[in-house]
């Protein structure tokens, strides 16, 4: 696998509609809306975009309709220097969703999937995926998965991408719905927020403590590496060997939009990922991408460019370096290096998991997260 190998990013394009209201409608009653913007986003399309940006070689390999909306993604796909060459145009519209925001921030969103859920079965009845995208997947450097699609669809090409030796991470953001065993079972990195965390392991996510156990019960679900997203608190890496990471949140000076933050971390990760960067080299590049992505409006529009991106790690390791580190740092460090992965076990059973449990009860006192 060379540097020059490209990654694949499966997933949505959405067009975004934001309006600004005082109160959301009542039925039958017509409102006005404050104002009114239109983005391109969709979990697949702003992941491409952001790792276009950071340089790297992507193809987007997604579905749009026969309207505005295409345009509209297709031409902000384009300005960020991902490749379309696997974008395909079916029927029926383009993913798109309402978002109806009320002061303080509170959000309302209706939801049309579109061309994203309707993907085509081939002339052999079986595959969605066309012979050219099977054959870009199989000298990919990384395939990126989210959860707007069709399971299906992420089940194809993490197929595909295993059989390969290539990895496969897996954003957990989408749908709620339950994520297959069988396509767990296909993953390298899981990429999971706290509230996606805790629903796939039925878990609380309050503690460090209790982050690393959660993550060592998906662990046991098939996936080798866990990544957990914990916001403005920063992020854990759980490897498959070797003890658990931590990575703070670079606070920016002014935060604007954190729309695309998750999908920033999880994009850049993955071009540092098949850059093989160091595991802690490769969170503080998220990080410093995340970073980036929330000073600026827009999905798509704030992804980060990659000098940018230097620039902030740059600043940030000589601030490491000046700072010593806090006391519950220490203590957080000390915890998680207590904690490291236990033998995987698949398939693992109740029991198995049961008494893996056990084995990760912590001692020391809990920590909030």
């Amino acid at each position: 696998m060379t540097l020059s190998a490209p990654l694949v990013v499966v997933g949505s394009a959405n067009a975004d509609i934001f309006v600004e209201v005082d109160t959301l409608p009542k039925e039958g009653e017509r409102i006005v809306a404050k104002s009114g913007q239109t983005f391109a986003g969709g979990k697949g399309a702003i992941q491409a975009s952001c790792a276009a940006r950071l340089s790297y070689p992507t193809y987007f390999v997604g579905q749009v309709g026969k309207d505005g909306h295409a345009s509209l993604v297709r031409d902000a796909l384009l300005s960020a220097g991902v490749r379309l060459d696997h974008m395909n145009m079916v029927k029926g519209p383009t993913g798109h969703a309402l978002v109806m925001i009320q002061p303080g921030g509170k959000r309302s969103t209706v939801v049309v999937q579109g061309a994203n859920v309707s993907w085509p079965r081939l002339a052999d009845g079986i595959n969605r995926l066309t012979t050219t995208v099977q054959q870009l997947i199989r000298r990919a450097g990384a395939v990126l998965l989210q959860r707007e699609v069709p399971d299906s669809v992420n089940m194809e090409a993490a197929k595909i991408a295993r059989s390969a030796n290539v990895p496969v991470i897996l954003d957990a953001g989408g749908t709620g719905t339950p994520i297959p065993q069988e396509l767990l079972k296909c993953v390298t990195v899981l990429s999971a927020n706290e509230l996606e965390v805790a629903r796939l392991t039925g878990m609380p996510i309050n503690t460090w403590e209790q982050v690393i156990k959660a993550a060592a019960k998906i662990q046991l679900m098939g996936v080798r590496n866990v990544l957990v997203k914990l916001g403005g608190k920063g992020a854990v890496l759980v490897p498959q060997d070797g003890p658990p990471l931590i990575q703070h949140a670079i606070q920016p000076p002014v935060m604007v939009d954190s729309t695309g933050a998750s999908d920033a971390f999880t994009a850049a990760y993955a071009v540092a990922l098949i850059e093989r960067q160091s595991p802690s080299g490769a969170l503080r590049f998220a990080a410093a991408a995340a970073s980036l992505c929330i000073r600026a409006k827009g999905a798509i529009l704030s992804m980060p460019e990659r000098q940018a991106v230097l620039k902030i790690l740059v600043n940030y390791t000589s601030i490491e370096q000046e700072v010593p580190p806090r006391a519950a740092d220490e203590q957080v460090l000390r915890l998680l290096e207590e904690h490291t992965r236990f033998p995987l076990e698949i398939p693992a059973t109740s029991s198995q998991v049961e008494n893996k449990m056990q084995l990760m009860q912590i001692q020391p006192e809990s920590l909030t997260v």
